[in-house]
């Protein structure tokens, strides 16, 4: 259910961009004039038919929206995020990690070897 009022939701919302975006702008706040053009629909009428049509999807809209919120409040549990935080199980403390000493990382040393390597001339 709560899926096809989201994906109604979202073809509202596609057509009503649409509708706002085929809307003539009356402010003129752009510097964009609108000169008028003799057509079979007046463009008074057509602003008419344009300004209902996105009355009528803003509604469904809306009606959408408080619909997917009450869905998404009934389907919800009652505890709160918090508390599902510190339910969390606690990690184990973290302990120092064994390093080996120095005497494992280095070669054994025989007595009759160089301690240093010969010096390159």
């Amino acid at each position: 259910m709560e899926n096809v009022v989201l994906i109604v939701h979202l073809l509202l919302a596609l057509a009503l961009i649409g509708v706002v975006l085929l809307q003539r702008s009356e402010g003129g706040g752009l510097g964009m004039g609108g000169g008028g053009g003799g057509g079979a629909v007046s463009s008074r009428g057509a602003a008419t038919a344009l300004g209902k049509m996105t009355w009528a999807l803003a509604i469904a809209f809306i009606g959408t929206s408080i619909t997917l919120t009450i869905l998404a409040a009934a389907n919800s549990n009652t505890a709160s995020v918090l508390d599902r935080i510190t339910d969390a199980p606690t990690p184990p403390p973290a302990t120092a990690p064994i390093l080996p000493d120095g005497n494992d990382l280095l070669p054994p040393v025989s007595s009759d070897a160089p301690l240093l390597p010969p010096r390159a001339e």
